[in-house]
């Protein structure tokens, strides 16, 4: 058993950190406007990665892009984890970022959606959580009804990241409710400037994002735009959920080594009573349980993406250490901003909007609850 890294993925990590450090980091609390990026700063950063070596790090070198594996991404979304200068979300300095799904397209698909996307003409998004249907897609009510050469398609999705933008969407429906999840859920391109397609309101969140209800009244969608075959629906939304699951453990990691980055260096400077800080027990176990916590959530996180990178199933790795980094980075977010006091909870340092965006993860793309639940029958399995 080898757990060092690859050197050219601890050139990347070294790179990545510095470039964090010295160009990103300095400029966090003067990125934004409103809940995105400021344009110039945008483009600055990105023509910084693109210099890097970096531009469609994700992407296929098919189609031009670097062709980084999940573990390599893992490395990414750790490093960008550090600051708050990027959307919680999508980095947006990397250049376009297609879905894993978007791979799944058939060739006449990937030259109107996929192909656009890499190039940067177009913009998706992805639209499967509802109002009665957040962590149990079977409750959909979302219909496609096949007509002809079209399916029609009638419901209501919520909290739908970037859909103002989206020149299209990825939209999950039911086309078989006795089947529900075992397929009777199918996946479809949707053009957003569909008639009955409509951007009912935006929903701004405690974490400064902004996500979309998206309503859909008989929409019209070409039978050959639908993702896959009828009934593999849930499976398309699953390959999204899934990688998004790891990076939300990469995405924790970072968190995590920045707020105790944070943390001690404010508890040497800090002196209470004529001792600093970092003299106190209660302090120092603070900073113990959350590097405890880091160094274990590190190994799951890495383990779960060279699984992947081997083309194992990796469903309950990416469950886990989504459950388990979303709760440990809130955890050591929190331990952070009360090692800090009251200036932590001020918007002068970036500790409390860790708190708040790694608070709203634990419910994003899969509740603990849930996840829970899901993972006590494959205990059940290989235990009893």
């Amino acid at each position: 058993m080898d757990f060092e890294l690859p050197e050219e993925l601890k050139m990347l990590q070294e790179q990545l950190r510095r470039f964090v450090d010295k160009e990103i980091i300095p400029i966090e609390r003067d990125a934004y406007e409103g809940p995105d990026m400021k344009p110039e700063v945008r483009a600055r950063l990105s023509e910084m990665t693109k210099k890097m070596g970096l531009w469609h790090y994700g992407t296929p070198v098919e189609y031009g892009g670097q062709g980084l594996g999940m573990l390599a991404r893992v490395i990414v979304w750790e490093q960008m984890g550090r600051t708050i200068a990027l959307p919680t979300r999508r980095t947006q300095i990397f250049g376009p970022e297609p879905s894993f799904t978007l791979f799944m397209l058939n060739e006449r698909q990937k030259q109107e959606y996929l192909l656009p996307v890499i190039r940067g003409e177009k913009k998706n998004c992805f639209a499967q959580t509802e109002p009665d249907a957040g962590g149990d897609p079977g409750s959909m009510r979302t219909t496609a009804v096949r007509d002809g050469d079209d399916y029609v398609i009638n419901g209501y999705k919520r909290f739908i990241t970037a859909a103002k933008w989206a020149d299209f969407a990825q939209v999950i429906a039911v086309t078989d409710r006795k089947k529900g999840v075992h397929g009777g859920i199918s996946a479809f391109l949707v053009d957003m400037n569909t008639p009955g397609v409509k951007i009912v309101r935006a929903q701004p969140t405690m974490m400064d994002d902004e996500p979309y209800e998206v309503a859909f009244d008989n929409v019209r969608v070409p039978a050959w735009k639908m993702i896959g075959a009828e009934g593999e629906g849930f499976k398309v939304g699953q390959t999204w959920i899934t990688a998004g699951r790891i990076r939300h453990g990469a995405r924790a990691l970072g968190v995590m080594e920045r707020c105790l980055e944070m943390g001690a260096s404010y508890a040497k400077q800090r002196v209470t009573f004529g001792r600093p800080l970092a003299d106190r027990q209660a302090i120092q176990w603070m900073l113990v349980d959350s590097y405890v916590a880091l160094q274990g959530l590190r190994l799951m996180v890495y383990q779960a993406a060279w699984k992947w990178d081997r083309g194992d199933d990796v469903r309950y790795d990416a469950y886990m250490v989504k459950m388990r980094g979303d709760r440990l980075s809130f955890e050591c977010a929190d331990k952070c901003i009360q090692i800090h006091g009251g200036v932590g909870l001020t918007r002068e340092l970036p500790i409390e909007k860790f708190w708040r965006d790694q608070r709203s993860m634990m419910i994003t793309e899969g509740p603990e609850e849930i996840l829970k639940t899901v993972l006590a029958r494959r205990v059940f399995e290989l235990y009893s």
